[in-house]
């Protein structure tokens, strides 16, 4: 018979959300060069590109969900979305690869700096780095136990505990929201700006877009949660959480390299501030 599904695959019909989720990553970065250079329009167009992008979440969300309700994620679309994911984690392997291959180069080559850096790392400029063993220590406890606490919401769906699974996601979520906080603190009182200098710049770009994972993370464990009180998940169909559980323990891993490379190793034997 005509137009009789007869394969396993979904077929997406055309759709708008991944060209507005794009013009909004492009008007948001857009933004954010026209903020860091004072230029007009650096207050209004980031706030205009983030909420392009997440309305343009909520539907791709919504949608999402409404396909697995439907029965469309069959068995084969959901091992071709664990290959999506697990590409896409690997894009953010190497995207923080770049951060750090950076963060090497100047640390280990201080010399073919300029004379702001004085042949030396940190550059003579800074006076002070972050104490490691003070709040980005307390940071790295909180993330260590937000890996156990997502765990524990893991195991307790595909055992069917449902009050476990609810319980999980909202310590991992608070943990979260717990660890941005500390690190917009330690951001407010750190020692050294942003820009001055390449060890400025690349401690800032490092931790911070880490804690933009550990944001968009965050968004990703409450839409699971959502569907958690909404009863989608099953202990044998539930790939959205497990997608956002693999990308959570993705942010404890990178941050633990953070950790000990830039706060550590890159400050050792500096003053602590």
């Amino acid at each position: 018979m005509a137009g009789t599904k007869n394969h396993d695959y979904h077929i997406l019909p055309p759709d708008i959300v991944p060209l507005t989720t794009t013009i909004g990553a492009l008007t948001f970065t857009s933004g954010m060069v026209l903020f860091m250079h004072s230029l007009p329009g650096g207050h209004f167009v980031p706030w205009l590109g983030m909420a392009i992008l997440l309305a343009s979440m909520f539907q791709w969300f919504t949608k999402i969900v409404a396909e697995a309700k439907a029965g469309d994620h069959t068995p084969v679309v959901q091992l071709h979305q664990r290959y999506g994911m697990i590409l896409f984690i690997a894009s953010e392997v190497m995207f923080f690869v770049g951060w750090f291959w950076a963060y090497f180069d100047f640390a280990l080559f201080p010399s073919q700096l300029s004379d702001v850096i004085g042949g030396q790392w940190p550059p003579k400029a800074i006076e002070a780095v972050m104490d490691p063993f003070d709040l980005p220590l307390l940071n790295t406890l909180i993330l260590l136990c937000s890996g156990t606490t997502v765990t524990w919401a893991h195991h307790s769906l595909i055992h069917g505990d449902r009050d476990g699974l609810k319980k999980g996601l909202w310590a991992t979520i608070l943990l979260g929201m717990l660890f941005t906080s500390l690190q917009a603190y330690e951001y407010l009182h750190a020692p050294f700006p942003f820009g001055k200098n390449t060890y400025g710049s690349a401690f800032y770009m490092a931790t911070g877009f880490h804690g933009f994972h550990v944001i968009v993370g965050t968004i990703f464990l409450m839409v699971c949660l959502k569907r958690a009180y909404n009863g989608d998940f099953t202990p044998r169909q539930h790939f959205g959480f497990e997608a956002a559980a693999w990308y959570w323990h993705f942010v404890d891993v990178v941050w633990l390299f953070l950790f000990v490379v830039v706060y550590i190793w890159g400050g050792w034997g500096y003053p602590t501030h």
